[in-house]
């Protein structure tokens, strides 16, 4: 696998849309640093991250986080989580999988093609 020159991270690309101040991106930043890695394979010029909340603090608030890759696939995860916390840590964890997902769609894990097919031996030969 070849490493992307200018891996994506969550402090260079997440802002903060409706619901969400700036003085919340610092926190925000640090509750998804481990999102890191998985964004560490696409390009940053290429990446986005969104996350927004409607009806904040409400009883029916909903987050949501919409992350635009490469090649213009875009992932949308939501919560309905009450604690806003909670609901910012859903929207991650799905983010999380979904970006595994899509990395092994598009990196086959087994490369048959490349690696040397194993041939049988001669059972004639151990016959001797």
């Amino acid at each position: 696998m070849t490493a992307v020159a200018n891996p994506a991270t969550v402090a260079e690309c997440l802002r903060v849309g409706a619901g969400f101040s700036q003085g919340d991106l610092n926190w925000l930043v640090e509750q998804f640093g481990t999102l890191d890695a998985r964004l560490a394979s696409f390009h940053a010029d290429a990446t986005a991250l969104e996350i927004t909340v409607k009806d904040r603090a409400a009883r029916g608030q909903k987050v949501t986080l919409e992350c635009w890759l490469s090649g213009g696939d875009k992932i949308v995860t939501t919560s309905s989580e009450e604690d806003l916390h909670a609901a910012v840590m859903d929207v991650r964890d799905d983010l999380r999988r979904r970006l595994s997902d899509a990395k092994t769609k598009h990196e086959p894990r087994h490369n048959r093609h490349l690696r040397e097919v194993p041939q049988p031996e001669d059972p004639t030969a151990l016959a001797d």
